[in-house]
């Protein structure tokens, strides 16, 4: 009985291989797992908690592959200047910002997306930090926020040249430190990826370095791969490599490392990608935000590429990112019926497979012996509800339906939807925005 967990009368979606839809079944979470899925009437005992999914889908919680907690402390900023392109996105709104973060906008800045991502089920994040005059720690002070918020989160640091050699031996060491430290823990809800920020703002030394403490530890890397085309023509023009041959010389790519965008990449790095088992996360509201383009996931799909979905920072709500990934093949391509089973395979079941790189105890399924992150969703089916059409309705209903209640590791985080987070919302957002209003007054 001790923290076990009942969900009872819920229309049950598996995920995983093969899905799942399940009627007049019941799941027992035990211990921060799954412990059995079965006919309501096998479950007989006396259980801590029970949970009355009647009027609800319940499926595995959301997982999004590409984040930056950071980047909430923009939110409302008007300050910089206008850009062209994306270049001078980063030279006049995020390098200028990264520049002045302290260590407790870093905690604030992650503490309240997590709580967000808890009200949009969301239970797994592997995000991507800088704030290269505040790195030494900031990984630590974000790891706080993911333990207080109960969710799942693998961190890195960006590390770049941009700001000299010391910055960058500081953001060397601040991964070498936290990857450490998850290593060492085996806390799980921490992981770790050697973060960089892409290779036209690497040096071979530091690349060189990063490639040789990564690989010591063990660590995969999370880099920004492609995402305007100036990333491949700086590297073409200064170092005679396109971008993924070029991290392919220094040993970047293989089945730990997320190769974030790829929106540039030509056939010949999508081998790489492919014979590295390298792991290639879409980010499509971003890449149409700051006009770079869309990755083509069809043929990434076709060339045996494992892509997942992510969301730059544009959201925590991955029912929201997913269907844009969808219009936008619809466009590129010109086609109106073309990337339906891809678009929505990135974030059902792909998501799953790339964390599950790292995770111990598997997630991104409903499964015996998987961690306890489960959603319950809002919905009555109108139509005919099975495995052969549940992706219309997670893309043309679910997608549009409220997460009523969010369990990460068999802990409820939200029921009814109310937050049962030993957390004041109001007070962390208002000591955010005071925090804001400084680093604002340093941009």
């Amino acid at each position: 009985m001790a923290d076990s967990l009942l969900i009872k009368n819920g229309l049950i979606v598996t995920l995983g291989e093969p899905n799942k839809v399940l009627r007049g079944c019941s799941i027992l979470c035990e211990d921060g797992k799954i412990s059995r899925i079965a006919k309501a009437s096998a479950f007989k005992g006396k259980y801590k908690k029970v949970i009355d999914a009647a009027g609800k889908v319940v499926m595995p919680g959301f997982i999004n592959a590409h984040m930056h907690f950071y980047s909430t402390m923009v939110r409302g900023l008007g300050k910089a200047k206008p850009s062209k392109d994306f270049l001078e996105v980063l030279e006049n709104l995020w390098w200028r910002l990264d520049k002045k973060l302290t260590l407790d906008d870093c905690y604030y800045s992650a503490i309240l997306p997590l709580i967000d991502a808890v009200k949009r089920g969301t239970t797994t994040l592997i995000d991507h930090h800088a704030s290269p005059f505040a790195a030494r720690g900031s990984l630590d002070r974000i790891a706080e926020a993911v333990k207080l918020s109960g969710l799942r989160a693998s961190l890195c640091y960006e590390l770049s040249d941009r700001d000299g050699d010391k910055i960058a031996d500081d953001g060397i060491a601040e991964n070498v430190a936290f990857i450490d430290r998850c290593l060492k823990e085996k806390d799980p809800q921490l992981r770790a990826l050697f973060g960089l920020h892409a290779s036209f703002t690497l040096s071979d030394r530091t690349l060189a370095k990063a490639s040789e403490f990564g690989r010591g530890l063990g660590a995969g890397f999370h880099i920004h791969v492609a995402e305007a085309k100036s990333d491949q023509d700086y590297n073409v023009k200064h170092h005679k490599l396109r971008v993924v041959e070029r991290l392919q010389k220094f040993g970047i790519l293989g089945p730990k490392t997320i190769a974030a965008h790829c929106v540039h990449v030509d056939e010949r790095e999508m081998d790489f990608l492919r014979n590295t088992q390298t792991a290639v996360v879409h980010n499509p509201q971003s890449n149409m935000n700051n006009a770079v383009g869309v990755a083509d996931i069809i043929k990434l799909f076709q060339k045996g590429i494992l892509v997942g979905l992510g969301t730059d920072a544009m959201t925590v709500n991955m029912m929201e990112e997913v269907r844009p990934a969808l219009w936008a093949q619809h466009l590129s391509h010109d086609h109106p019926n073309c990337g339906f089973v891809e678009a929505f395979t990135t974030l059902l079941f792909n998501n799953a497979k790339i964390a599950n790189r790292y995770w111990d105890v598997p997630v991104g399924a409903l499964k015996e012996g998987w961690a306890a992150d489960i959603v319950l969703i809002d919905y009555y089916p109108p139509t005919p509800f099975d495995e052969g059409t549940f992706l219309g309705h997670f893309g043309f209903g679910l997608t549009q339906s409220f997460v009523d209640t969010t369990i990460a590791g068999g802990k409820v985080l939200m029921e009814n939807k109310k937050l049962k987070l030993d957390v004041d919302e109001e007070e962390l957002a208002a000591k955010s925005s005071a925090l804001a209003k400084k680093l604002w007054a340093r941009f």
